[in-house]
């Protein structure tokens, strides 16, 4: 198999470079796109699918025991006629891995013969009766689906090298779905007058895993909830051995009842955005100047060549040319010192950023203003200043959130009550789970490839969910069946092919 495919990758990637080659280049006096005799012909025995990376992810399912899981813990359906729970649920997760964006999608690969081939199936789930399927979970039994997925990620952790476990970070934060139905239960209008619903993501900031989903009403508060779903994700990564847990959120998420119970836990740190409350800016402003550092922020990146010229800034233009009112950051300033809550029986450290912000119109500097933020820690070893720093990083969770919006389409509403859309949002963002599980599972050479096979897995794992089904997923692939075994034949090369199969020899073995 590997000199098989060796041979073929290095065929075709030569052919390729021959083909991409510019110095060969010469003038030339037609379009280089010069098909004209074009024909369409119906093969009779061959089938072949566009999505050809989806039997590894079905075998990855089954290898890691999600599929097993959920038939166990998962208890909706009286008769088995035919399909099990973990039917439902995979065929909703594949629907948006093979590029579906709604539950109509589904049609595609119920009518698609050679898809059903590949996954070993008579017929999958039509949309009507996966609708059905989400209408049945309450939600107990949401709150089960997800136990079940979080046994299952334990699994995908145990195989990390010994450093994945040095520390994790949780973050959390709300997002509003909007939505243009009228007869939606339980959807209300939210602070910016849109309709729709308000779902609470918490994630896994090292690997972007989503580890739990509650849909809300669009009027309820970003925090509601928040801290049962905190807390059962802390137990999740105390039982996988996180040896410390980082806890992230805005201001909405400090919540100063609960802060006295997770600082009992030895392991967890939690870093969250607070109000700036009248006596909280007149500490600040009390503080000495001797107190206070200037912030200095790293790089957002390295620059790897010659640095470029920047370039014109049209934006910051025409705002001067039209005398627009606008802020300037010219400083910031770090300090700490000791608050306690009301709520809390302890203090804990407050560290807060003094910027000096000028208010221009045009050309003319307005107006100089201080604006003050802060952050409540238990976090002692840290400086200032990376405590300010890491509780920035939580921003990426933007990042993650709009994944699921735009990428995988989970956090939409297709249904008509909020338990039903709440079920749909869970089973769909397994699909951006399972290409995280795809990319953790990727093996790593001992030897020299060491280092390029992590870098490779880093890659992979911190790819949007587009570039990822363009790479692994949607591979031309013929689908043959001979015996007890389906072969999926790669019908095109390109470059990620050979991570691709690394994988594939490993859930092989």
């Amino acid at each position: 198999m590997n000199i098989i495919f060796h041979r073929w990758q290095h065929k075709c990637k030569n052919r390729l470079q021959r083909r991409l080659d510019k110095s060969h280049d010469t003038i030339t006096f037609q379009p280089r796109l010069t098909a004209s005799n074009i024909h369409y012909e119906i093969s009779d025995k061959t089938h072949a699918i566009t999505c050809g990376g989806i039997g590894l992810f079905h075998a990855l399912a089954r290898r890691v025991g999600l599929i097993a899981r959920i038939d166990e813990r998962l208890h909706l359906l009286k008769l088995h006629m035919p399909y099990h729970e973990s039917d439902h649920v995979l065929n909703i997760a594949y629907n948006a891995l093979c590029g579906g964006t709604r539950l109509q999608d589904l049609e595609l690969r119920r009518n698609d013969e050679a898809f059903l081939d590949a996954l070993g199936a008579r017929r999958i789930p039509d949309p009507t009766t996966t609708g059905d399927f989400c209408r049945r979970f309450t939600r107990e039994s949401i709150e089960t689906l997800i136990d079940a997925i979080n046994e299952t990620r334990l699994g995908v952790w145990a195989e990390q090298p010994d450093s994945f476990f040095d520390c994790a970070f949780i973050d959390m934060d709300g997002t509003l779905t909007e939505t243009t139905g009228q007869c939606k239960h339980g959807m209300d209008i939210s602070y910016n007058g849109t309709w729709g619903y308000h779902p609470l993501v918490v994630s896994l900031a090292n690997t972007a895993e989503v580890l739990s989903i509650v849909n809300r009403s669009g009027n309820r508060p970003s925090h509601e909830h928040a801290a049962r779903e905190v807390t059962r994700s802390l137990w999740l990564c105390l039982r996988a051995g996180f040896r410390k847990i980082v806890l992230r959120g805005d201001t909405d998420f400090s919540q100063t009842e609960h802060l006295d119970g997770w600082n009992g836990f030895e392991q967890v740190r939690f870093i969250f955005g607070y109000n700036a409350m009248s006596n909280l800016v007149e500490m600040a402003e009390n503080l000495p100047e001797s107190a206070w550092q200037r912030l200095e922020r790293p790089a957002r990146y390295a620059v790897r060549t010659q640095p470029r010229q920047r370039p014109v800034n049209v934006k910051d233009l025409i705002v001067r040319e039209r005398a627009f009112e606008t802020l300037r950051l010219q400083a910031e300033e770090v300090a700490e010192f000791e608050y306690q809550p009301s709520a809390c029986r302890q203090s804990f450290r407050m560290v807060v950023i003094r910027k000096n912000i000028t208010k221009e119109k045009g050309e003319q500097a307005l107006i100089d203003e201080i604006r003050y933020f802060f952050y409540i820690t238990n976090e002692r070893v840290w400086s200032a200043s990376e405590v300010v720093f890491s509780a920035n990083d939580r921003c990426h969770q933007e990042n993650l959130i709009a994944q699921l919006k735009g990428g995988v389409r989970a956090l939409h509403s297709p249904l008509a009550t909020l338990e039903s859309n709440w079920a749909y949002m869970v089973m769909t963002a397994l699909a951006w789970n399972l290409k995280a599980w795809w990319a953790l599972s990727l093996p790593e050479a001992a030897g020299r490839w060491r280092e390029r096979h992590r870098a490779e897995k880093q890659w992979v794992l911190h790819l949007e969910f587009r570039s990822f089904l363009n790479a692994f997923m949607l591979l031309p692939c013929q689908i043959l069946q001979t015996g007890r075994k389906v072969i999926y034949r790669v019908l095109s090369w390109n470059r990620y092919l050979p991570i691709f199969f690394r994988l594939v020899n490993k859930l092989r073995c």
